[in-house]
């Protein structure tokens, strides 16, 4: 059974490919034809799909159904429910590393199209949503639905040198034009982009600001622990207050389309230079409190975060050629469990 990797040449493909191997599993890479994707053929000795398109994608999923198709090509809410209802009509599963709260609602809503045809869909397979998903499961399990959560993703990332990409672009882009959100009385309201901003104290002594974004770690918190009131930052706001403060402008230059599109092309075309990661260890943060006042605060430290999504991504595919999905479209830990972190090398302290 074989397993496809959309978007292999990237960095996330990339790295979920030697995971994979690692595993013997069968790998096709899937991409755009490019002298990185022939050398990446002829390193490995694997097969090459070529498709540079959602659509020209799943027509070749539906031609061949492959058991798993991890989708790392990025654009999610643009992508990702062409190409999973591809999976679903040849029987196969679906997991991608979506992070906005668009495309990650979207797959979602997929869920009883899945169920009925057997398959798993899985969105948000990365540190994105599974770093505080993960606590927000093990802080609430056994017990009622809380009053409020808030959790914390505080990734820690080393950065390649070469183009940023479009995949991280769309992604910057998007948490830009959404807005600042968050849980209250049970409803998705607006908030201030970059705001609720906070020093925290890492287990490990480092020390880390973080503000409020329309993350889809919003959501899988919130169907997590059912709680009507919930608030997500993250360390990947700009730190800044006078960088904070033009947020809101942005929102609304960049809900305009054609300079949304322009701006993606512009940042993605930008070269980055080779640096390490800023902290010893990412970490996902979650505080829960149940109405008589009662909290517990959780945390999983992991590695470098996107070696970690690499590790989410391969451990789900493996799942799910062994036969463990649960039919339907959900967040990691919502499919697997919170050991699904720690089996992709996080650890969950209390």
């Amino acid at each position: 059974m074989s397993i496809w990797v959309l978007g292999a040449t990237g960095r996330v493909g990339r790295a979920v490919t030697r995971q994979l191997l690692d595993r013997s599993d069968t790998v096709v890479l899937v991409g755009r034809e490019s002298e990185r994707l022939r050398e990446m053929a002829e390193t490995t000795g694997l097969r090459v799909v070529i498709a540079d398109t959602a659509d020209r994608i799943a027509a070749a999923i539906e031609r061949e159904r492959p058991a798993v198709v991890i989708n790392t090509i990025g654009d999610y809410a643009k992508s990702a429910t062409t190409i999973a209802r591809a999976c679903l009509r040849g029987g196969g599963h679906y997991l991608d590393q979506a992070a906005d709260l668009t495309a990650v609602t979207r797959l979602l809503d997929l869920h009883d199209e899945a169920a009925a045809a057997g398959s798993t869909l899985v969105t948000g397979a990365g540190f994105g949503v599974l770093a505080t998903e993960a606590v927000v499961v093990a802080l609430c399990e056994g017990r009622p639905a809380p009053a409020g959560v808030r959790v914390d993703a505080l990734a820690s990332v080393a950065v390649e040198d070469g183009l940023l990409g479009t995949a991280l672009a769309a992604s910057i882009i998007d948490v830009l034009v959404t807005g600042g959100r968050r849980y209250r009385d049970g409803r998705l309201v607006r908030s201030r982009l970059g705001g609720s901003a906070q020093r925290l104290l890492l287990p490990d002594g480092e020390q880390v600001t973080s503000s409020e974004a329309p993350s889809a770690e919003l959501l899988a918190a919130q169907r997590a622990s059912g709680a009507p009131d919930v608030i997500l930052t993250t360390a990947m706001m700009p730190a800044s207050p006078a960088v904070r403060a033009v947020l809101p402008v942005a929102e609304r230059l960049l809900a305009l389309e054609p300079l949304r599109r322009l701006m993606i092309r512009r940042l993605a075309a930008t070269r980055v230079k080779a640096a390490p990661r800023p902290r010893a260890h990412s970490w996902g943060h979650a505080v829960v409190t149940w109405p008589d006042g009662t909290s517990r605060e959780g945390w999983l430290r992991i590695g470098e975060a996107m070696d970690f999504t690499a590790a989410v991504s391969a451990e789900i595919a493996a799942r799910l050629v062994r036969g463990e999905g649960k039919p339907g479209a959900h967040t990691p830990a919502a499919a697997f469990g919170p050991d699904l972190a720690t089996a992709a090398g996080g650890e969950l302290l209390s």
